[in-house]
This record gives structure tokens, sequence and C-alpha cells, in this order.
């Protein structure tokens, strides 16, 4: 047994796990804000029970997530101790910011949110709640930095085999940054929107005349709203990280669209089977000069193969195989992207329906509960793609996978964790499944609709 193998597999089922509850953490804080404000605004009852609702929904998801997290620390001592000991320097900074400033926050005024209604002024209490999303946005931010030097390293030097920070600025200020959070920002706002949207439509289906089936409405519009605009802003931003890929990470381009030559211009491959072991494409549909003109907004335009990068690697870092796992990352951003475009669709169509007050579908209805896993396979597998890409790299062009992992852990040992891990977490999975399907069955509630008001 490969001993990194094993511990590649355990970081990244334990890191899927979790990211399962980050996007919805981020865009849902946002949603439920927007709901205690527009409550705080008008004092209606209506308000006060989506927040309530809603807001039961969001606290399942933290605290899910908080539990679920907490394991990625211990894993870099555990399995990538001689990656810890070489990036130490570099991400103690933005960890550290992220705990102090950032989690704390939220919790802080999480707590504040749940207890303090009727406690302190309704003022506060909204902004108790505005700060929380803004906390955990803000967390995201230290995170995705700590990621984005792992993508792209800056501000450092290399001072008796370890990294050692040399510019905070440089590292804060990393260009790499400025795609990646925007990104998952919006794909946040998308997970969230498409949560609310699919429980919504699921009311609407099944208690079409329940008195609170005007409420879900509300909600069922402002998911579609929110669903909308964050599918369309992560397609934007994600074309941005392509285009950014040609020059930084040339090699995660050409694999994610099994693009072994060299080729200006280059076509863009629609479906492609790939020979793993011969590093050739097998089978290749692709439309013609596509991707040279995505990449460089023009008809031509050089686009590096696979087998090109590979030679320069190979001279510039040594002898190796520097091409990653090229099956997996050409479908991962295809399930990604397939996933964008069916949302940007079944959102379009659910507000075009608000909009225009006309009854929606019963069968747009019927689908859109099942649409809520949408986001989730998009942000799982857009991650995949984000890291499989970077495979032989785990800091490009600076330090290696196979020189990361820890020396002393046996494989029996590590083997061990991941089925232990794996079965934990599909319980935890299970169990969120089972407290969201409860929480959101159970609708909106007569203690949710009583209660003082938030106007004053």
């Amino acid at each position: 047994m490969d001993v990194v193998l094993l511990a590649r597999a355990q970081f990244a089922i334990t890191t899927v796990y979790h990211f399962f509850f980050v996007p919805l953490t981020l865009g849902l804080s946002l949603l439920v804000a927007v709901l205690q404000t527009m409550w705080y605004k008008t004092g209606k009852a209506e308000y006060r029970a989506l927040t309530k609702f809603w807001g039961r929904l969001f606290l399942v998801n933290f605290a899910i997530g908080v539990v679920t997290g907490i394991v990625q620390e211990f894993q870099f001592g555990m399995n990538w101790s001689n990656y810890s000991a070489f990036v130490g320097d570099i991400f103690g900074a933005p960890l550290a910011i992220e705990a102090l400033l950032a989690f704390f926050m939220e919790s802080t005024f999480l707590g504040l949110w749940i207890f303090g209604e009727g406690k302190i002024s309704p003022r506060i209490h909204t902004a108790s709640i505005w700060l929380v999303a803004i906390g955990s946005n803000l967390s995201a931010i230290w995170i995705l930095l700590a990621n984005s030097f792992m993508q792209h390293p800056v501000g450092f030097t290399i001072n008796n085999g370890r990294a050692e920070m040399q510019d905070f600025f440089a590292l804060a200020t990393n260009p790499h940054i400025f795609l990646q959070y925007p990104h998952v920002f919006f794909g946040g706002l998308t997970a969230a929107g498409f949560f609310m949207l699919g429980i919504s439509a699921w009311h609407l289906l099944r208690k079409p005349n329940n008195p609170t089936a005007a409420m879900f409405k509300t909600s069922f519009t402002l998911g579609a709203a929110a669903g909308l605009v964050g599918a369309l802003f992560v397609c934007m931003t994600g074309h941005m990280q392509g285009v950014s890929l040609a020059k930084n990470q040339p090699m995660k381009l050409a694999a994610a669209e099994a693009h072994y030559e060299t080729a200006d211009p280059a076509g863009l491959s629609v479906f492609s089977i790939m020979d793993a072991d011969k590093d050739e494409e097998l089978v290749s549909i692709r439309v013609p000069d596509l991707l040279s003109f995505m990449v460089y907004s023009k008809a031509r335009g050089e686009v590096k193969g696979m087998h090109q990068l590979n030679a320069e690697y190979q001279a510039k870092y040594g002898p190796g195989n520097y091409i990653p796992p090229v099956t997996l990352t050409y479908w991962s951003f295809r399930a990604m992207v397939g996933a964008g475009l069916l949302m940007i669709a079944l959102a379009a169509l659910a507000l075009y329906t608000s909009i225009r007050k006309v009854a929606v579908p019963h069968l747009l209805l019927a689908v859109l509960p099942w649409a809520i896993a949408l986001p989730y396979l998009a942000n799982s597998t857009g991650w995949l793609m984000a890291e499989l890409g970077r495979q032989p790299w785990i800091v490009q062009g600076v330090m290696k996978v196979q020189d990361a992992a820890s020396p002393s852990v046996g494989a029996i040992s590590v083997l061990i964790t991941v089925v232990g891990f794996t079965l934990l977490y599909a319980a935890l999975i299970l169990t969120t499944i089972k407290l969201f399907r409860y929480h959101s069955a159970a609708g909106i509630t007569a203690a949710d609709l009583a209660g003082t008001s938030e106007i004053h």
C-alpha cells in the first residue's frame, strides 16, 4: 500500500465532506441576514417566520461544518509533517488571523443572534446576523489565501529547506485570490439560493393550500434571484480563472481540456476518452479554435499541450512525470460546468415565473428539490479539478506531494484512519440530511409567527 496515496485519499475525503457545508454557510448566512433586515424594517410576521425557519437550517449546517472542519488542522501534523514544516511559516499568519478574527467573530455574534432576541435591541440583533455573515465570508478569504499560496506561491524565500515569509503584503494580495475568492463566494451564494429555492418549491408543491405557502413564495423568489446571480457570476469568474490558468498553471488547463499537443489555434474539447497509461486521446470531439478564443479573446493563440509542458518541466525541475491525472481533471471540470449551466437555466425559469407572477409549472416545482444537489456537485468537482490539476505539486513549482508526507507514519495507520474518518463523516452527513429533512418538513411553526417585532 502506498502511504502517500492513502494520505491523499484521507485528506480528499475529509476535505470534500467538510466542503459540503462551507458554501452553504457562506451564502445562507447572507440570505438569513437579508430576511432579518426585512423583518427589522417592516415588522411583518412573515419575515420573522422566514428568518426563524431558514435560521434553523443555517444553524444545523454551521454546527456540522465546524465539527467536520476541526480534523483538517490535525491532518497536517499527522500525515503531512514535511509539508507542515515547509509551509508553517507561511500558513501560520493567515490561519491564525482566520481563527482569531473571522471565526471568533462569527461564533460570538452567532450566539448573540440565537439568544439575543428580546434581550438586546432589534438594531443590534439584526447587526449580529450581519456580523455572522461577514465573519463567515472573511473566514473564507484567509483560508483561500493559504490555498492560493499552494496554487501561486508568492512573498517567500526558501531558507534551510523551509519556505519563510518575506512579504506578508505580497501573500495577502496574491493575484490568485482575486479570482479564487469571488468564485468561491458566488459558489456559496448559488448553493444557498438553490437550497432555499428547492425547499420552498417542495412546500409549494406539497402544501399549496397551507396558510404559510405564501411565505414560501417569498423565499422561492429570493432563492431564485440568489441562485441566478450566483451562478452567472460563478460562470464569469470561472472563465477569468481559466484565462489565468493559461499563464500561471498551463498544465492544469491542458489537463482540463485533454490537450496533449501544443496547438495554435486550439480546439475546445466537447468529449474525450483518454488512455492514462499512454497519455493520449482515444476519442476526441472538439470545437475548432474555440479554446484559443476563450483564452485569448481572439481567433488564434497558442495553447501549450501536456507533452510539451512535461518536457519543459523536466528540463526545469528534473526527471519525472508532471502530467496530472487527466481523466479525473477533465471530467471534474465538465461536471462543474454542466451543473453550472443547468443551474442558470433552472434559476432563470424560476425567477421568471416569480417576476411575471404566473403559476410555477408543476414539473419545475418537482425538479427543484432535486436540484439542491447541483451546487454541491459543482462545488465539489470544482475543488477536485483545482487540486488534481496541480499534481504532482502540493505547492506549485516548489514542493511535490511525494515529498510532503510524514516519513514516520505507516500505511496501516493511515488506512485505519481513512476507513474510520470515512465512516464517521458518512454518519455525520446522514445525520445532517435527517436534520435538514426534519426541520424542512416541519415548515413554519406557530412559534415562528409569534414573538417580538423587530421594527422600532
